[in-house]
């Protein structure tokens, strides 16, 4: 693996735990900064060869591309104006790509990465990480199987708290660019988790939403991105859910959290408690179904994605690991067996046009001083 980005600040850190967490990745080279000297920093307080440790990430895939023992695939974990040019450059020199969300901050350039990823061949993984966690897997599982029936209500939330007052005292100033409509993409809190909460809605239910309307609010006047977002959700079925985002509610810190309503029964799951999913029955008391490698009841894709014993918490940085060793079975097989079209669950760049399209159908509500619905145009995610 090469990375781009990711000199300071938190998720960086998040991305070279979770890919090596499992001995399936090695990081071997980065671009870690735009100022050539912290990027030399940070390769050095990581032990990389000097040579493998470049001013720019156009230096880093050019001499990577010569490399026989160059990088396999590129990580991306810059700010979000950056991810498209720089994940087109990267497929374009024939390396895949595991980006950050959001995959881009405008519809144009999202649907031409899709082309791109198409053109090329190579793998293209967006890192939509609550995807990974095995009981967000199991809800998907049991959905697929039928086990509550047919899906009638979706409930999805993610409220923070950081953005309720003075975020520079509140210790966060390192996120001020995702007050930026230049670096943000026109949308502070659907951008940045908003989108995590409408992929996990189609994710876990396997339908999608087909339009919506959208009440999107800036309750801290100092910055011009919304804060707040209350959206109502027609799903592919006929099914009618609320979407939930918010950073001015006080004191919660990741609430994303989900419930599923079914002609059978219901799956609810938080992700501040992310080992335990509740299943919720008409004729019997509530099921608490927890994580752990011995729990045969669980579907083989959450037992997939968990390591250790029931009782000992796996978490965030598992979830983001999960994905990673997707991916990197990905992009073994395309060395080891070109030809092979095997199924991978790992968030796509069609999923990130999805996120796009959703952002700007929000916006449009917002806006719209007569339409009181907008729909999502966008083919299916690919699976």
């Amino acid at each position: 693996m090469g990375l781009v980005g990711g000199a300071g600040g938190f998720i960086g850190q998040v991305h070279r735990m979770a890919a090596g967490l499992d001995g399936e990745i090695e990081l071997v080279c980065g671009a870690f900064s735009s100022s050539p000297e912290k990027s030399r920093e940070a390769g050095a307080a990581l032990y990389l060869p000097p040579e493998r440790v470049y001013g720019s990430c156009q230096e880093m895939l050019s001499r990577e591309k010569g490399r026989d023992d160059g990088m396999d695939f590129l990580s991306i974990v810059t700010p979000n104006h950056l991810h498209a040019e720089i994940a087109t450059a990267a497929l374009l020199a024939g390396f895949h790509v595991l980006c950050e969300k959001p995959m881009t901050t405008d519809l144009a350039s999202a649907e031409q990465l899709v082309r791109t990823v198409a053109e090329t061949g190579k793998h293209f993984c967006l890192m939509h990480n609550y995807s990974g966690y095995p009981m967000v897997k199991e809800a998907r599982e049991r959905i697929r199987n039928g086990s509550i029936g047919d899906i009638r209500k979706v409930l999805v939330e993610y409220p923070q708290g950081w953005l309720a007052g003075d975020f520079a005292s509140a210790g966060v100033k390192h996120q001020s660019w995702k007050l930026d409509p230049e670096l943000a993409g026109g949308s502070c809190c659907l951008g940045d988790i908003g989108t995590h909460a409408f992929h996990l809605a189609e994710y876990v239910t396997g339908l999608q939403v087909t339009e919506l309307c959208a009440d999107l609010s800036v309750f801290v006047d100092y910055k011009p991105l919304e804060d707040d977002a209350n959206i109502l959700l027609h799903l592919s079925n006929g099914a009618r859910g609320i979407l939930y985002a918010s950073q001015v509610s006080i004191n919660d810190e990741n609430s994303l959290a989900f419930r599923i309503y079914g002609s059978k029964g219901g799956l609810e799951w938080h992700q501040e408690e992310p080992n335990t999913l509740i299943a919720k029955w008409p004729d019997r008391p509530r099921e608490v179904i927890r994580t752990g490698s011995g729990n045969a009841y669980l579907s083989k894709a959450a037992l997939g994605t968990t390591r250790i014993p029931a009782g000992h918490p796996e978490g965030f940085v598992e979830a983001f690991a999960n994905i990673y060793w997707e991916f990197a079975r990905a992009v073994r097989e395309s060395v080891m067996a070109p030809t092979s079209r095997a199924a991978h669950d790992f968030p796509s760049a069609v999923d990130g046009l999805r996120g796009i399209v959703f952002v700007n159908a929000a916006w449009e509500s917002q806006r719209s001083t007569g339409q009181k619905w907008f729909p999502l145009p966008c083919p299916p995610p690919v699976r």
